[in-house]
């Protein structure tokens, strides 16, 4: 590839504007806050900020219900804040792109409302009606799928839940408004869009009933009490099976066609991922999505090189089965999974957590050596963790209080049983306000103002921006310190990747290079020192880069690496 675009040189850095900065003293994050934080991003060496929906919302499902898709919510400030927002991080040399839900709007859109009002309204083609149920179909959030309107007299399909009514893609009109929306946010100069939920589009034109013999809520449940590799096998096919007549239909290759050909009006390079790993929706390359998310690497409970190379194997071969250009993209956490530093401590597993700093700090730095574009979330930065929220009332994730109140009301749970259930599945564990400061509510809000959610009490144990920027050994100052590094060797940023075969199965090695440098990339995942004799590293000049425990290069290429450690080799 002759030249690269600015999305496959930079690192994108999620911003959940609820949780991320409160600027106005209201407990809820918003763009004032958002725009006084610019240069601390900046700082820390990342080049793209992917925002979550600030869209009017009810806000049942955090944002994701949008019902203006062309304002900003009150709570968030206004469009000029907005256009502040988008110019400062334009002039700090970020890009910004949005979320552009295309499944599904807000029961309270005026789209909908004209829909449901009756059978001959202009728009009451623009959702999926029937006249009863016409199958078992379940919402992937809180029961079923189909939802009874008594202005229309009709059931509404909703692959989330009901206040989030699905858009019917097969009607033109519907396209051409999402499309006005599009612009309306592209004529402002945005980036481009991550697209939320694309598999979901579609569904079974034949409406074909699952099979499976349980619920949602039953599902659930299955899924909290498995503890053989049976019982989660069989869990897994019960998921796949209950929702794979409302995902990944024909029809969605047209849609992001027509998508890339809006985006293609504008003048640069404006991006598009879609939240999928389904690697088709890049078409040929060149005519649908950009990037699709390696949520393969993700679900890997435990890194290791073996699991981690064939992630690459299968991703990198299909990405080339598209186009020697098709471009991958890799994260390791979002708004919707468990915190990065939560997910590999695998204290569930016996983990003492003496190494969690390291596992995280190994995480990140394999995030930040793949080939790819890397996806950050807000908090990784300082090691935030999940927060269980103790108590229903506390909770707004929707989908978990639903799920506590069916264990209690249902399946007749004790309530504090039920409660750690609904905590330890809701997605407010990993979306609690970011903690910047050592101060009451960690400097989010005020101390006397009650926060959107509850803050991480780790807050006051270091885990805050300002401690950590003292901090010469801080998680912040490794993530700035590997950014920068990352940034410096284009090897690390668009080199071709090698795995090299090392003599020890602990450590995954490989070489990034492009034809001015090559760097070796050494990971020891395990808890031992591990031993590596490899002439397959020979080179007439090296140094080190990177190292989590400042190594030396005595006896290389035969070198002994620490437990968990990172290093980073230029070879010459």
């Amino acid at each position: 590839m002759s030249e690269y675009k600015w999305w496959q040189k930079t690192v994108f850095y999620q911003i959940y504007p609820r949780s991320f900065a409160d600027g106005n003293g209201d407990g809820i994050g918003d763009f004032k806050g958002m725009i006084g934080k610019l240069d601390y991003l900046k700082d820390l060496g990342v080049g793209a900020l992917w925002l979550s929906p600030h869209f009017p919302s009810p806000n049942w499902d955090c944002g994701y219900d949008i019902s203006d898709y062309k304002d900003v919510a009150p709570e968030y400030g206004t469009m000029d804040q907005f256009k502040t927002f988008l110019s400062g991080a334009h002039a700090r040399g970020m890009h910004v792109i949005l979320d552009l839900v295309l499944n599904h709007t807000s029961d309270q859109h005026p789209w909908f409302l004209e829909s449901r009002s009756s059978h001959e309204n202009p728009k009451a083609d623009w959702y999926v009606w029937e006249s009863i149920p016409p199958n078992n179909w379940q919402s992937c959030f809180d029961g079923s799928a189909w939802t009874y309107d008594t202005q229309r007299k009709q059931y509404y399909y909703h692959y989330f839940m009901k206040q989030q009514p699905d858009l019917n893609w097969h009607n033109p009109q519907v396209r051409q408004a999402m499309w006005n929306a599009a612009r309306f946010w592209l004529d402002l100069g945005v980036d481009g869009f991550r697209l939320d939920a694309i598999g979901t589009i579609f569904e079974d034109p034949d409406l074909t009933p699952h099979t499976v013999p349980v619920d949602l809520a039953g599902l659930r449940f299955l899924s909290d009490i498995a503890r053989t590799p049976e019982d989660r096998a069989r869990v897994e096919t019960y998921w796949k099976e209950m929702f794979k007549y409302q995902l990944g239909q024909p029809g969605i290759h047209a849609v992001l066609h027509e998508l890339r050909a809006v985006l293609d009006e504008y003048p640069g390079d404006r991006v598009l991922v879609g939240e999928d790993d389904d690697l088709s929706y890049q078409g040929n390359g060149q005519d649908e999505l950009d990037m699709v998310f390696n949520f393969p690497l993700m679900r890997l409970n435990v890194l290791s090189a073996q699991g981690v190379l064939l992630n690459q194997q299968e991703r990198l071969a299909g990405l080339a089965a598209i186009s020697p250009e098709a471009w991958a993209c890799n994260t390791l956490g979002n708004h919707d999974t468990t915190r990065l530093f939560s997910h590999y401590s695998h204290s569930d597993l016996g983990s003492d957590g003496s190494h969690d700093t390291e596992k995280a700090r190994l995480a990140t730095a394999l995030l930040l050596t793949l080939p790819g574009t890397p996806f950050l979330y807000n908090g990784e930065e300082i090691g935030m963790t999940d927060y269980l929220i103790p108590n229903r009332s506390s909770l707004r994730d929707t989908m978990a209080t639903w799920y506590f109140d069916h264990l209690v009301q249902v399946l007749k749970m004790d309530p504090l049983e039920a409660a750690r259930l609904a905590a330890a599945m809701s997605r407010d564990k990993n979306r609690t306000p970011m903690q910047w400061r050592n101060a009451p509510n960690a400097g989010f809000c005020p101390g006397d103002i009650t926060p959107w959610l509850p803050v991480n009490p780790n807050y006051s144990s270091g885990i805050n921006v300002q401690d950590q920027e003292k901090a010469s050994g801080s998680m912040l100052t490794f993530y700035r310190h590997f950014l920068r590094v990352r940034k410096a060797n284009p090897s690390l940023v668009t080199g071709n990747f090698n795995p090299i075969q090392s003599s020890n199965p602990a450590c995954l090695t490989f070489r990034r290079s492009t034809p001015e440098q090559s760097v070796l990339v050494v990971l020891n995942f395990s808890d031992k020192p591990s031993l590596i004799d490899s002439d397959g590293w020979s080179a007439q000049t090296v140094r080190i880069l990177f190292s989590s425990i400042d190594h030396s290069l005595v006896g290389f290429p035969r070198m002994t690496f620490a437990s968990y450690e990172i290093c980073l080799i230029e070879l010459k």
